[in-house]
């Protein structure tokens, strides 16, 4: 038995796993995955806000 090869044969292939750039930690200590959905909510709230405080001034 050489050793060489018994590296091949324990190899598995996972699938690929989907990039997260980050994550928060809710209420319950919970790590949630920021999604694409979550930081364009946050942007939207973020220029509505911004538009409000134009039309006070």
């Amino acid at each position: 038995m050489s050793l060489q090869h018994s590296s091949d044969t324990t190899k598995t292939q996972t699938p690929p796993q989907p990039r997260v750039c980050g994550s928060i930690i809710d209420a319950e200590g919970r790590e949630v995955p920021i999604t694409e959905q979550m930081i364009q909510q946050a942007c939207k709230t973020l220029e509505d806000s911004r538009v409000e405080k134009v039309k006070k001034a």
